[in-house]
């Protein structure tokens, strides 16, 4: 009686501590808070995408810099399919790839389109990889002034501005620039142009001289690119991978994560990029029309 006694204790012990380590599967698998798309393994090869109009970085940023304070993490792949965005946030991604790049190595790899914008921050990486067919470069910047004044007077919308000094309504859309605001405006223009080429330049270790020819604005293809010094290597995304391990110093083949929320659903994600995709447009659009001092890089 009294071995059944002690059978019977051990098996609910067993039984109970099973049960609390599934239990504890489970809540780490459900947890929402930030991590990798598997929790079995670290990882060797981290994975960022940067898609589409760049003007809200700090998702990115904050992911960035995740990866670099992750031990388990020995090198990172940042993905960009994206035609540029605004410049402040442009140069953040750029400071947070450059960041990390000082710390373990960051392969860029550019996707069908990775330019201006998209192209100033793969620069922050420690080497870029684009296929022959990439379009890439438009290193420069623009500033699009909608005019509708014309439009406001036919259909009889009064509009007068009140302001304190005398450039505060600079570049309003509904008056041509005059002399002066144009004379600011470029010289801003010419200020930020000259932020990007030193930036790459240094980056990719190119001279003045060679800056001034090739960043007049115009895109270029991958291979365009790297007979120019802007691209290391041609290759897709698995090459750029390959790369990463190789100059991590990792054997055999990477593995590489993601960081994302635990227990998030595809049609979640889905829906938050489709979201993402939305937002980027319509402040694109009020860059355009509603707040014309917003500068952005673009092509």
């Amino acid at each position: 009686m009294r071995n059944k006694t002690l059978l019977a204790i051990f098996i609910l012990v067993v039984l109970l501590g099973g049960s609390f380590l599934f239990g504890m599967a489970v809540f780490l698998l459900s947890s929402s808070s930030d991590s990798e798309i598997s929790i079995f393994g670290g990882g060797d090869v981290g994975l960022v995408k940067i898609e589409g109009g760049i003007y809200e970085p700090m998702d990115k940023v904050k992911e960035l810099d995740e990866y670099r304070k992750d031990g388990g993490i020995k090198a990172v792949v940042v993905r960009i399919e994206s035609p540029g965005g605004s410049v402040s946030a442009s140069q953040e991604l750029f400071d947070a790839v450059k960041r990390l790049a000082a710390k373990k190595p960051v392969v860029a790899s550019l996707g069908t389109v990775a330019a201006s914008g998209g192209y100033y921050v793969a620069c922050g990486a420690n080497k870029i990889v684009a296929e022959p067919g990439t379009i890439t470069g438009s290193i420069g910047v623009r500033m699009d002034h909608v005019q509708i004044g014309d439009l406001l007077q036919w259909a009889k919308i009064g509009h007068e501005t009140l302001k304190s000094g005398k450039f505060k309504d600079i570049a309003s859309p509904d008056r041509p620039i005059t002399p002066e605001e144009r004379e600011i405006l470029e010289g801003m223009l010419k200020d930020i142009h000259r932020q990007f080429k030193t930036d790459v330049g240094q980056a990719r270790g190119l001279s003045d001289e060679v800056m001034d020819l090739v960043a007049d604005g115009r895109i270029y293809s991958g291979e365009e690119a790297q007979l120019k010094g802007l691209v290391d290597k041609l290759g897709g995304y698995f090459d750029a991978v390959a790369l990463a391990g190789e100059l991590a110093g990792i054997k055999g083949e990477p593995e590489v994560v993601e960081k994302h929320k635990k227990g998030e659903k595809l049609i979640d994600r889905l829906f938050e990029s489709a979201m993402s995709e939305v937002k980027s447009a319509i402040i694109g659009t009020k860059q355009t029309f509603r707040e014309p001092m917003l500068l952005y890089w673009t092509y």
